[in-house]
C-alpha cells in the first residue's frame, strides 16, 4: 500500500481546509482526515494493478495520459499580465527608489510567468508617450479570460478640486479616465496604486472582478507614500504567505505591506500620514488592514454586504515559481467551489458543527480531487 500517497492527499486537503475554512474546529478536520484516508486507500489497489500490468496494457494508458495532457495544454488560457506604470519621479532620489520598486515587480512577474509590460520603468521615454501607451494597452484588453490583469502604479499623486490623479511624465491621469479606458476589460483585474492621494481611485475603479488597493484612504493624505516600497517587497516574499499554500495573494501582500508601513511610522515616532485600503466587493468603500485578523475580517459589514478580502485571497503570484497548470475550466470549478465555501463560512454560528461538517466535506473533497488531478497531470508532463 502506497501510504505516501495517502499522506499526500490528506495533507493537501488539510492545507486547503486550513486556508479556506479556518473557522472549522478540530473535530471537523479530524473527521475530514479519516474520510480522506479511506478514499485514498480505496483508490490505491487499482493504481497498483496498473503499475504491475504488462507492456500491452501500459501503452494505451500512456497514450491516454498523453492525450489528456495535450488536451489540457490546448485548454489553457493566455498567461496573466502585469502592467507596471512608473510615473514622474521629480527628483533623482525618488527616481532611484521607484526604479528599485519596479524591478521587484518585474522579478515577481517573471517568477509567476506573467507577461510583463513596463511603462516608464526605464525613465527614458518621451513626455506624453507613457499616457498613450497605457491607454492603448488597456483599451486593447477586450478578450474574456480567467487569468488576471495586474495594473500597478508607482509614483506620486495629487488631489485637487475633488479629483485625484496619478502623476505621469506629461499629462496626468485621473481615476475617471482610467475607469473609462478599462470598461472593455473582461477578466479579473488587480489595480495597485502606490501613490499619495490615491484613495479616490477606489471609488472610481471598484467593481465586479476587481481588486483595488491604494496607498491612502483619501485624497487628503498627500504626503509622500511609503506603501509602494513595502508592497513591492511583500508581493515577492514568502513571508507574506500567511496561509502557507506556497503562493502570495494580493490580500496577503496588502496586509504585510500595511503592517510594514505602520511599523515604520512607529519606529520613527512620526504621525501616520498614509492608511492603505483594499476593495474587492465592489462597494467602492475599501477596508484598512486593521479590520482583519489574519486574512479574515474581524467585523461584519453593514446591510449584509460581503466584506472585502475574499476575492483578493484568490488572486496570487508565486515568488518561488512553480504555479500549478490549471485550465480555464478548472479555474472556473475552483472558483465555484470556493464561492460555496465562503458562503458556508458566513453561516458559522448559525448552524451547528455537525451540519457544517456535512456541508463542508463534499466541497473539500471536490477541491482536493481538483488539485490532485492538476498535480498528477503536471507530473505526467514532466515525465
Amino acid at each position: 500500500m502506497n501510504f505516501s500517497r495517502v499522506c499526500h492527499v490528506v495533507n493537501c486537503c488539510q492545507d486547503l481546509a486550513t486556508k479556506l475554512f479556518v473557522l472549522v474546529v478540530v473535530p471537523g478536520l479530524a473527521r475530514l482526515r479519516i474520510l480522506l484516508c479511506c478514499l485514498a486507500c480505496m483508490n490505491l489497489p487499482a493504481n497498483g494493478q496498473q503499475a504491475s500490468s504488462g507492456d500491452n496494457s501500459g501503452k494505451p494508458q500512456a497514450e491516454s495520459a498523453n492525450a489528456k495532457r495535450d488536451g489540457a495544454t490546448a485548454e489553457k488560457s493566455g498567461t496573466g499580465q502585469l502592467v507596471l506604470v512608473v510615473g514622474a519621479a521629480g527628483t533623482e532620489e525618488f527616481g532611484a527608489a521607484f526604479q528599485a520598486w519596479g524591478e521587484r515587480w518585474r522579478k515577481v512577474a517573471e517568477q509567476s510567468e506573467l507577461n510583463f509590460v513596463p511603462i516608464g520603468l526605464d525613465g527614458k521615454s518621451s513626455v506624453g508617450i507613457d499616457r498613450d501607451l497605457l491607454r492603448k494597452t488597456l483599451t486593447a484588453e477586450t478578450q474574456e479570460q480567467s487569468t488576471p490583469l495586474w495594473l500597478v502604479f508607482i509614483g506620486h499623486g495629487t488631489f485637487a478640486n475633488d479629483v485625484a490623479k496619478f502623476n505621469l511624465r506629461g499629462p496626468d491621469i485621473s481615476g475617471e479616465e482610467l475607469a473609462t479606458w478599462m470598461e472593455g476589460i473582461k477578466r479579473p483585474t488587480v489595480i495597485v496604486n502606490c501613490a499619495s492621494a490615491s484613495g479616490p481611485f477606489v471609488n472610481r475603479l471598484s467593481g465586479p472582478q476587481r481588486v483595488v488597493v491604494t496607498a491612502t484612504r483619501s485624497g487628503i493624505e498627500q504626503n509622500y507614500a511609503r506603501f509602494g516600497d513595502f508592497m513591492s517587497e511583500a508581493i515577492g516574499s514568502q513571508e507574506s504567505d500567511l496561509d502557507h499554500d506556497g503562493e502570495v495573494s494580493i490580500h496577503e501582500a496588502f496586509l504585510r505591506a500595511s503592517a510594514g508601513v505602520r511599523m515604520f511610522y512607529e519606529s520613527e515616532d512620526r504621525i501616520v500620514t498614509e492608511h492603505a485600503i483594499i476593495d474587492d466587493n465592489g462597494d467602492g468603500k475599501g477596508t484598512p488592514a486593521t479590520m482583519f485578523r489574519g486574512v479574515r475580517p474581524n467585523a461584519k459589514a453593514k446591510d449584509g454586504v460581503a466584506l472585502d478580502g475574499a476575492a483578493a485571497l484568490r488572486i496570487t503570484v508565486t515568488p518561488t515559481g512553480g504555479r500549478l497548470p490549471f485550465t480555464d475550466d478548472e479555474l472556473k470549478q475552483r472558483s465555484e467551489i470556493e464561492d460555496q465555501i465562503d458562503a458556508l463560512r458566513q453561516r458559522v454560528g448559525e448552524l451547528d458543527q455537525r451540519a457544517l461538517d456535512e456541508m463542508l466535506l463534499p466541497l473539500m473533497l471536490r477541491l482536493s480531487r481538483l488539485y490532485q488531478a492538476v498535480q498528477e497531470r503536471e507530473q505526467t508532463h514532466e515525465n
